[in-house]
């Protein structure tokens, strides 16, 4: 009887244990501002406590994704080359040369994906909308082209 309540005492522990190890992070340590200014004020947040939950599995998704995909967000890319011939190598880099001459404000990508596809993809847009008009100059140069959904980096803030 003593074994069998010590048994579930440290199995009790071992569980309590493992549920305070998930982090959780308030809406109040996202906003915490450290200032030696006497004049700062001081922000105080009331919320369900169920909205902290849903900040920390929305932050743990993020990383989950940023692991799997590298720093980037989701976001649309125009498409001008995809071959997988005996020579796409090759193409892909002369289409590539071809449109950073045509356009040098745009970034270009190269990518290679499983059997052997090279292809080529411009431009970071975060939405549909905002590659359109860009779509419509590119596909009079580039007849091939085609707006795809891609992970795109990150917009650099400090330039605007």
């Amino acid at each position: 009887m003593i074994r069998r309540s010590f048994l579930i005492i440290i199995i009790l522990g071992f569980s309590t244990l493992i549920v305070c190890s998930q982090t959780i992070i308030s809406s109040s340590d996202l906003f915490k501002k450290k200032t030696d200014d006497p004049k700062a004020g001081q922000l105080n947040i009331i919320q369900d406590p169920a909205l902290d939950t849903l900040m920390s599995r929305y932050i743990i998704a993020n990383e989950i994704q940023e692991q799997k995909n590298g720093s980037g967000i989701e976001g649309f890319r125009i498409q001008i080359y995809n071959s997988s011939n005996r020579n796409a190598r090759e193409e892909s880099a002369k289409v590539r040369a071809d449109f950073m001459n045509q356009f040098p404000d745009i970034n270009s990508y190269l990518i290679f994906a499983e059997p052997g596809y090279y292809k080529v993809r411009v431009g970071n847009f975060r939405s549909r909308t905002e590659a359109t008009r860009l779509y419509l100059i590119i596909s009079k140069k580039f007849p091939n082209a085609d707006l795809v959904p891609d992970i795109i980096s990150l917009p650099d803030l400090n330039n605007k």
